[in-house]
């Protein structure tokens, strides 16, 4: 399985799914690759937020060697099922499928909701971490 998580900067919600989820993924000797990126290419190769890896420590994990990507039409290709974190990244998303098979690949992460972006407040990035731990603990479950 070949999961790649995405949201707007991947520096807050996406590099959280993707640590938790491999962390997770590992831990059940599930050979899994997860991989995240962002719709929008101002951070690449940066490290995710100083908030979100700060929340993730605070529940285990180390997103601290993640460096931020930008989406791109090859990730359809590379990856089985693409998660993303809110309805503007699955309309940018889904903008550049070519096919219903690519289209197919990309869901919400949460099923029928988003995931608050926390950026703009200090408050958010722990209960979107617990949020994002919970929902891989789920997908694994559905999926595994």
């Amino acid at each position: 399985m070949k999961i790649l998580m995405v949201c707007l900067g991947n520096i807050c919600r996406s590099p959280l799914a993707e640590g938790i989820m491999r962390h997770l993924a590992d831990e059940q000797n599930l050979n899994w690759e997860i991989a995240s990126a962002g719709t929008g290419n101002w951070h690449i190769g940066k490290a995710p937020d100083h908030r979100s890896i700060s929340a993730a420590r605070a529940l285990g994990y180390d997103i601290s060697k993640q460096r931020a990507q930008q989406f791109n039409h090859l990730m359809f290709v590379r990856y089985d099922l693409i998660l993303v974190m809110d309805r503007n990244n699955l309309a940018d998303v889904q903008s550049l499928a070519k096919t219903d098979e690519e289209r197919k690949k990309v869901k919400l992460f949460l099923d029928n909701g988003e995931v608050t972006d926390p950026y703009w407040d200090n408050t958010l990035f722990s209960p979107v971490c617990k949020q994002v731990e919970e929902r891989c603990r789920e997908i694994i479950k559905q999926l595994s």
